[in-house]
């Protein structure tokens, strides 16, 4: 794997504590059958500072991003961007152009 694979990945395996899952539960939201289940709640995203290594429940601070707020960055990112325009135009690329112009629009 090169760099821009082992980020992606990472970023993969991150964004699947946020995402629904085959069960349509989000990992992070652990057992709050709150935010698993009620539709005015389920859809609100809480960024907790530390998440259990098994299960993907956060832990610790909600109220806050902290360092959990770059998981959207870095899957904005990867949705946005091909490995081709990285090595074309490194940082360049995410940050030289319009969301309508990186997407060919």
């Amino acid at each position: 794997m090169n760099l821009y694979q082992v980020a992606e990945e990472i970023t993969r395996r991150l964004s699947g504590l946020f995402l629904l899952d085959a069960n349509g539960r989000r990992p992070a939201n652990g057992d709050a059958r709150k935010f698993q289940e009620d539709p005015h709640w389920r859809d609100c995203l809480q960024f907790f500072e530390y998440f259990h290594g098994d299960t993907g429940a956060g832990a610790g601070a909600n109220h806050q991003t902290g360092w959990t707020g770059v998981i959207a960055r870095a899957m904005h990112l990867f949705a946005t961007l091909t490995p081709g325009q990285v090595l074309a135009e490194g940082t360049k690329a995410y940050r030289a152009k319009p969301p309508a112009a990186r997407a060919g629009k």
